[in-house]
């Protein structure tokens, strides 16, 4: 399995006007950032902007387990069934 596969963009989104495009003053220490709107002018803390969308995130992170889990068993199956492939007892479906 390659875990790069599961990387994913989380776009956020303004909980206000549902804007994509935020900015932000680079060089300043992430927990006292400002996050802004480009659209409607809010003022976000980079915490703040996160738990407004925590209802996206955790979808995608849903998401992401589901293809997990099916890629796992996907694989266990193949692993088993090249294990004993050779058996006449055990079978696979």
């Amino acid at each position: 399995m390659k875990p790069e596969k599961y990387d994913r963009n989380v776009t956020l989104l303004c909980p206000t006007c549902g804007c994509t495009e935020f900015s932000y003053d680079e060089g300043l220490d992430e927990a006292m950032q400002v996050i802004t709107c480009t659209s409607c002018d809010r003022e976000f803390s980079r915490d703040e902007l996160i738990r407004e969308n925590t209802e996206n995130i955790e979808e995608n992170v849903s998401e992401i387990k589901e293809e997990i889990t099916r890629d796992i068993t996907d694989e266990l199956r193949k692993t088993l069934k090249k294990a004993f492939s050779g058996s006449k007892n055990i079978r696979f479906k």
